[in-house]
């Protein structure tokens, strides 16, 4: 589901004015044949590799909403190890005009179950990358994944 029902309500009161959300990413580790790999997804909306984004339903605390948008858009199982670092993007124009900045929560996430396939229409495939073959992703998404994959057990603020 692309767009949460609660912010399609917020968009028909405020228009395209700047949204102020909650997201995720899950940065997934699984081990293949003793190599490390991270999983990652194919945005439907970019055509980017990315791992996987989403954001917090109301009242969601943001560790299931992590296990969750995995379910949903990589469908794989996964449990949340711990929260790698809290950061705020810049604000996003969308096509249709709609502003939206994201304050992220960062998960690293270790892998239960599933070969990983898309779950719904925001991913157009996915894959399991070795660790150190990534493909080139966005500034945000390159940042957050490093800081998972650094074994750092401090959460990091990043400004």
């Amino acid at each position: 589901m692309p767009t949460p029902p609660f912010v399609l309500s917020l968009r028909s009161k405020i228009g395209h004015d700047p949204l102020w959300l909650s997201g995720i990413t899950a940065v997934v580790v699984r081990e293949i044949d003793g190599v490390d790999h991270v999983l990652l997804i194919q945005r439907s909306d970019s055509g980017r590799w990315t791992p996987v984004n989403g954001i917090i339903d109301p009242g969601e605390h943001p560790a299931d909403a992590a296990v969750r948008e995995v379910r949903e858009e990589a469908s794989v199982e996964c449990e949340v190890i711990r929260m790698t670092s809290l950061s705020v993007t810049g604000q996003v124009r969308y096509l249709n005009g709609d502003v939206s900045q994201y304050i992220d929560h960062a998960f690293l996430c270790r892998w239960l179950s599933g070969a990983g396939e898309p779950g719904d229409d925001e991913a157009l495939a996915v894959q399991w990358c070795p660790i150190d073959a990534l493909p080139a992703m966005d500034s945000d998404n390159t940042m957050r994944t490093s800081i998972a994959l650094e074994g750092d057990p401090e959460c990091r603020l990043v400004r």
